[in-house]
């Protein structure tokens, strides 16, 4: 039996059942203010408690009159009074009620008793008396309920439930069900109330059948709830599905093994599939189901998913446009017909959310070229068989240039130098984009005087005649703002100095907009937070405002183990423990070591950024380093002392003293005599200043900024080695199109020997590699002394043009192609461009869980007689 049909009979049969009791005229019963006997203040329940006996007695079945005052009864509620039941009869007839209630509440300390009598309005019988007692002010409302059945009992002679039974149920507890339904043991029998309880369970959804039966006895009647649960789901299964996998399609829906099966419920997950279909191009689909139903009440699910063929764009049409051809504007937006290679990449599908910006861009495009009035209509999307058609309807409206240009309202500077600064004086056509850039280079001038909330409004005056549009940028400048306080925030470990050290604003100081986002700037430089909330609120004055700086600090110590391989180094292991924040401090702590095939390496380094709280860092480092050069071996031990301080954004000057003791040994017998003139200990004691611009957005793969520097180096302070070495390096990255970036990178050095000193082979310059010249092996590009010996030179160039593509959205993953250049030179030989060593190459970068990987492969332009033409080259840093 159906949920309806078995619905319907249980309220036939509780109808039928109860209909024998229900009175077949309606009794009128009207409900008289009750008398209040307390020591408390209980007055209100004169009203309250005949207002819940109407309730209960209404819904019994009762109706309730509107109330009428007698004057010559001198009744008036609701104060009460009368003399006798002959009045309170009269009020009645006055009132066309057949039934008159009417009684009294008496509390003594914490009990209280309940005193009603019903009388009728015609004839002679006595009142029918009525008591109800408890204890406790939160049993009084459960008490006039029972007093409410009780009369109901009297009035319509009605049956008591003195019993609930709940039958069929397997799973569900009968504990649960009884919270469902509000039939108690003590209510009156009512059709109404079973009928709910009737709904209240199907709502829940968990059953196929309810029936309710009741039972005579002696007291009253027993309830019985006879169910039947609907079956649990034992296993959900999918066909169809040949574009995606079960678990992708199974992430989409909620019914899971175990649930119960509701129809409705199988109904909202064949819309999640198909929803799910559809925001990946199948708008074709359909979804069916099969229910397998099993023993101890238990049924299989199966969806039936046919696909049809994925739906991709077919034509974008663009209505309205004559100033623009289609294809100029295609190549605007994101949303891209169907191509030749649509099977490989993504063109043709739709993307609702890029397809809703798509309209956007459309018409920012129009407005930052002039055509202020343009429109552009919501686009319309029709889908026909396996195609997709889309539509963009466009109003261009006249094409306006710019007329005056002016600054006016409340000035800081004069007008003309205002002026200077607007890029749309330089736009022959209206850009809307170019003026809202304005208006904020104007509120960062303004905001760096200190007028924080200065207001900027551009009026446009449109001229449609001459087809121009005047520009007036009116500034009001309000009141000057100082940083009254600057509280910091959910620093737990990294200690305030550190983080106020960096703003560049402070407390009593002029409000400055540029300095407060160059501050923040630096936070962020730093790495130790997570995030960083700026805001500033209202000061004890409207000149005063308070800078909050709230942070969220995030892991800086590290310990690491990994490995690499190289060209220059091939296999090798490495692990590191650091401290970047050390006690909160900002100082930075290291210990490295590294295991290769051709050098084994110890370092310790320790940088403290403020020395003295200034901004002047200092540290040092301490190593032990083993390397096997092509003809001999260099073991090395030594330290270096430096100095750094900060003379500019991204700008800083070092000072650093270096200490090394090289032991060269194992040297070939057909290395040059340079080389051999090293054989054995020699001491290098030397200074290097270094001035270093680094304004990159990070470190590896970066896509914009600069890193440039300049290193002067003097050997010779003691010791046996004595040079002075001069190098320059400078790399810019550039934003270019498709969100690819062009590298240029030029390096170029040059070392003079020390007189009456020694400049090793390990202190002159070599190029070829991953890190130089690309395509040539580690130190193949050199020069040769007098007996032909491959030795470094004392000088060199060096240039590298890079353009990268980014192959994955967050930019870790990059794919290049490049050109190398450059040479090495000895004393003697000119620096001749002309003889510039070529290579070109591609390659890819993965910033890789295990740290940065570089794979790329050079092509030697001029290869020389003995050289490999191309090679491959291989690096891998470590998780460090």
């Amino acid at each position: 039996m159906t949920k309806h049909v078995a619905w319907i009979v249980a309220v036939i049969t509780i109808f039928f059942s109860a209909n024998s009791v229900y009175p077949q005229e309606p009794v009128r019963v009207l409900v008289l203010p009750f008398k209040i006997h307390s020591m408390k203040e209980l007055s209100y329940m004169r009203a309250q408690i005949p207002e819940v006996i109407k309730k209960h007695l209404k819904q019994a079945g009762a109706v309730i009159p509107e109330e009428k005052t007698a004057p010559d009864l001198k009744y008036k509620s609701p104060v009460l009074k009368y003399k006798n039941i002959d009045q309170i009869k009269q009020i009645g007839v006055k009132n066309g009620a057949d039934y008159m209630v009417w009684g009294s509440l008496t509390w003594i300390e914490d009990r209280f008793s309940l005193d009603a009598k019903m009388v009728k309005t015609f004839g002679e019988a006595s009142p029918d008396n009525f008591f109800i007692e408890g204890k406790g002010i939160e049993n009084l409302l459960g008490g006039v309920k029972q007093l409410a059945d009780n009369i109901s009992f009297k009035l319509f002679k009605l049956e008591k439930i003195v019993e609930v039974q709940i039958e069929g149920n397997k799973r569900i507890e009968v504990d649960v069900i009884k919270k469902i339904i509000k039939t108690r043991p003590g209510n009156v029998y009512l059709a109404k109330s079973l009928s709910d309880d009737l709904k209240a369970i199907y709502a829940t959804g968990y059953f196929d059948d309810i029936r309710i039966e009741a039972e005579d006895g002696p007291e009253g009647k027993t309830i019985i709830f006879k169910i039947k649960e609907k079956p649990t789901i034992r296993l959900v299964e999918l066909s169809g599905n040949k574009t995606y996998e079960d678990n992708k399609v199974m992430d989409a829906i909620d019914i899971k093994t175990g649930s119960i099966l509701n129809i409705l419920k199988i109904q909202d997950n064949i819309k999640r599939i198909e929803d799910f279909y559809k925001e990946n191009n199948y708008h074709n689909i359909e979804v069916s189901y099969k229910i397998k139903e099993l023993d101890n009440n238990q049924a299989d699910l199966e969806f039936v998913i046919t696909e049809g063929e994925k739906t991709r764009i077919k034509s974008i049409i663009f209505d309205g446009n004559s100033a623009y051809i289609d294809k100029e504007l295609k190549k605007i937006i994101k949303t891209q017909e169907k191509g030749f290679f649509s099977w490989l990449t993504s063109s043709g599908e739709l993307n609702l959310q890029n397809l809703n910006q798509d309209a956007s861009v459309l018409y920012a495009f129009y407005h930052n070229h002039g055509y202020s009035r343009a429109k552009v209509g919501e686009p319309v999307v029709e889908y026909k068989d396996n195609y997709i058609f889309i539509t963009f309807k466009i109003v261009e409206g006249p094409r306006f240039k710019v007329g005056k240009v002016d600054v006016s309202g409340d000035l800081v500077l004069p007008r003309e130098e205002l002026i200077k600064k607007l890029k749309i004086t330089k736009e022959e056509f209206f850009n809307r984009e170019v003026v809202r850039n304005d208006m904020l280079a104007l509120t960062d001038i303004y905001s760096d005087e200190g007028y924080a909330y200065a207001q900027i409004s551009p009026r446009t005056k449109e001229d449609p005649e001459k087809l121009i549009i005047d520009i007036d940028y009116a500034v009001e400048k309000a009141n000057q703002i100082y940083f009254e306080k600057i509280i910091i925030g959910g620093n737990t470990k990294t200690r305030d100095k550190v983080i106020r050290r960096e703003l560049k604003v402070y407390e009593q100081e002029l409000y400055s907009g540029t300095l407060l986002k160059r501050g923040v700037r630096r936070l962020h430089r730093l790495d130790y937070f997570e995030d960083i909330k700026v805001d500033t609120v209202k000061g004890s004055s409207d000149d005063k405002t308070i800078l909050k700086i709230n942070v969220t600090e995030k892991a800086t110590g590290a310990f690491s183990f990994g490995g690499g391989y190289s060209s220059v180094e091939n296999a090798f292991l490495m692990a590191s423990i650091s401290q970047r924040n050390l006690f909160g401090r900002g100082q930075r702590l290291q210990l490295k070591a590294q295991i290769g095939s051709r050098s084994t390496r110890f370092n310790l380094s320790f940088t403290e950024p403020w020395l003295f709280d200034t901004p002047l860092s200092a540290g040092f480092e301490l190593y032990n380093w083993a390397f096997a050069y092509e003809d001999y071996d260099r073991d090395s031990k030594g330290g270096t002392i430096r100095f750094g301080y900060a003379i500019y954004d991204f700008t800083r000057v070092y000072l650093s003293y270096s200490y090394d003791l090289s032991d060269i040994d194992d040297i070939d017998e057909d290395a040059s005599q340079s080389i051999k003139d090293l054989e054995g200990e020699n001491i290098t004691s030397s200074i290097s200043s270094t001035l270093r611009y680094d304004s990159r957005n990070k470190a590896f793969n970066a896509t914009e900024g600069q890193n440039h520097s300049f290193i002067v180096q003097y050997a010779g302070i003691g010791g046996d080695i004595g040079f002075t070495k001069y190098i320059a390096e400078a790399g810019w990255y550039i934003p270019l199109l498709w969100k690819t970036v062009g590298f240029l990178h030029g390096k170029g050095g040059y070392v003079s020997e020390g007189s009456g000193k020694i400049l090793p082979d390990y202190d002159r310059f070599y190029l070829g590699g991953i890190n130089s010249i690309r395509g040539f092996d580690w130190h193949d590009i050199c020069s040769y002394d007098e007996n032909g010996d491959e030795i470094g030179g004392d000088k060199f160039v060096q240039f590298n043009i890079e353009w990268l593509m980014p192959l994955l959205k967050d930019g870790s993953l990059v794919g290049l192609v490049f050109y190398d250049t450059g040479n090495v030179y000895n004393n003697g030989e000119n620096m001749d461009i002309g003889n510039l060593r070529k290579s070109v190459g591609f390659g890819c970068r993965w910033y890789s869980p295990m740290g940065p990987l570089r794979i790329e492969y050079g092509y030697v332009l001029d290869k020389k007689e003995g050289e490999s033409s191309s090679r491959w080259e291989f690096s891998m840093g470590s998780a460090f």
